[in-house]
Parts: structure tokens; C-alpha cells; sequence
């Protein structure tokens, strides 16, 4: 039975051994874009593969795609065949702050048609506080796997698909940023403060418990009923900055069993980019 969701540190101490468990260390710092592979080489869960938030799971910038914008499907494919990564590999995705980096991943597996995949909850402090060892060894290379595309329900809506919906509201743009960055305060990121019009707030941290494991299902659910009112889980449109916190309300929503929201992978990166996009401030 394949890990969809989320993989304890325990079960993932007894899978470790596996050949046909592969994990991934997607620890990645905003500040200090080399402190991720950094991190990697002074200690990680041994056997893990290391991919960079910006040069593995992203695409060039063009100062209007966004910050992280979506490489290309086929490409990225390739790449983790490379890896070797198979259909029938089990993937386990971790970083040290709790699901922020690992949930992209997990999404963007699911965007290839690849659903064994799952995200270490409580990511590497879970995996320490087994008493479990790391390691400085890179792993040894494997043969190249067999993943390809499949289809996917794994759904995506482009920055014009979401211009037009504020005349329809027919969908509800979820924000997985902090509310001080959604209210138009404290922004160092983008250029632009502020959210699109309509949208409603879930940071992406309330999916947390105080020591960083997700939320019960039954929480989650209740949670995210507060949020979307009366608008069902496939009428959703999650986004944030750049595309990647916005996938653990995805990963959340999973959990919850509330399946079918859609990422707006550009978020407020590429919405602020074109000037004439409107822009909502305050709650």
C-alpha cells in the first residue's frame, strides 16, 4: 500500500533500507539559496537525494512567470528518471520546516501522474528526535528509473483563468501566505504588497501542531470549512508567493480528504508582475 500523504519517521527509519524507497532533501532557505545543499552535505537522512527549490523545481524567471514558475512536465520527468526513479518507487520527500519546501514536491509528483509520494512529517527534526542517525555519504548512483507522464487530475490555472474569475467567483482563491504579507504589510519578497482581489487567508502553518507534525485530518477539515463557507474543496484555487506554500494547503487538503483544489503555480510573484492586475490591502 503506497504513502500518499504524509510517512512517519518511524516507518521511514523501517523503509530507509528499501530499493524502491527513494528520498528526497528539498531543505531550501529564501535568504541563502546555497544554505539548502549545505545543510545536505553536513548531515542528511542517509541515502537522500538532494534537489535545489530553484535550479531542480523550477523553471528560468522571466520577471513575469514568478518566482518558482513550473518547469516544463516531460522535462521534469526526465530528470527524475534520471534519478532513478521508477513507477513503482515509494518517495519521501522531507525539509527542516515542516512540509514548507517537501509539499512541493509532493504536488509536483502528482502533477506527473506519480502518486506514491509522501512527505516526512515533522520533516528533520522528526527524524532526529527518533534518535535516527544522519549521514555526510552522497548515495550511489542509480540505473536510470522508468517514471513517465501519466494523466493526472492534478489541476493548474494560469494567472488569466484567475483574472477572469473575479468577475465569475466562480472559485475561491485560497492564500497560503502569513496575514501580515496577505494584508499588504511586511513585504520583502515581491515588489508589490498585497493578494487578489477576493481571496481569503489559510497560512500555511495553521495545517501545523505546535511541534510541527500536520494536523489531524478531522481539524484540518474543520479548519478549511471555516475558510471556504459553502465553496467545495474543487472549486479552490490555492496559491501564495511563488507556488510552493500553497502546496502544503494542497498536501492538507489531502489529508482531510477534501481532494480536487487547484494551484495557481505564478501566485502573487506573477500576479504583481503586470501592473494592471488589481490588487487588494487590508484583511
Amino acid at each position: 500500500m503506497p504513502y500518499t500523504t504524509l510517512v512517519s519517521a518511524q516507518t521511514l527509519q523501517a523503509g530507509v533500507k528499501d530499493p524502491d524507497w527513494i528520498i528526497i532533501d528539498v531543505r531550501h532557505d529564501l535568504a541563502d539559496l546555497a544554505a539548502g545543499r549545505a545543510s545536505w552535505a553536513a548531515g542528511h537522512i542517509p541515502g537522500a537525494i538532494f534537489l535545489h527549490m530553484d535550479e531542480d523545481l523550477s523553471a528560468p524567471k522571466t520577471g513575469q512567470n514568478g518566482r518558482h514558475p513550473l518547469p516544463d512536465r516531460a522535462a521534469f520527468a526526465t530528470k527524475l528518471a534520471q534519478l532513478g526513479i521508477n513507477a513503482r518507487s515509494q518517495i519521501v520527500v522531507y525539509d527542516a520546516q515542516g512540509g514548507m519546501m517537501a509539499a512541493r514536491l509532493w504536488w509536483m509528483l502528482r502533477w506527473l501522474g506519480h502518486t506514491a509520494v509522501a512527505v516526512l512529517d515533522g520533516g528533520l527534526p522528526a527524524w532526529l528526535a527518533q534518535g535516527a542517525e544522519l549521514s555526510t555519504e552522497a548515495p550511489a548512483n542509480r540505473p536510470i528509473g522508468d517514471l513517465q507522464l501519466l494523466t493526472t487530475a492534478v489541476g493548474t490555472v494560469s494567472a488569466d483563468e484567475v483574472l477572469a474569475n473575479l468577475a465569475t467567483q466562480s472559485r475561491l482563491v485560497v492564500d497560503a501566505r502569513g496575514p501580515d504579507r496577505f494584508r499588504g504589510e511586511n513585504e520583502t519578497l515581491d515588489p508589490v504588497g498585497g493578494h487578489i482581489p477576493g481571496a481569503r487567508n489559510r497560512c500555511f502553518r495553521d495545517n501545523l501542531q505546535a511541534d510541527g507534525h500536520f494536523k489531524s485530518a478531522e481539524i484540518l477539515r474543520e479548519e478549511f470549512a471555516a475558510v471556504f463557507g459553502d465553496t467545495p474543496a474543487s472549486a479552490v484555487i490555492a496559491q501564495c508567493g511563488s507556488g510552493v506554500t500553497a502546496c502544503h494547503n494542497l498536501l492538507a487538503l489531502e489529508i482531510a480528504s477534501l481532494p480536487g483544489a487547484a494551484l495557481y503555480p505564478g501566485s502573487w510573484s506573477e500576479w504583481c508582475s503586470d501592473p494592471a492586475r488589481p490588487v487588494a490591502t487590508g484583511g
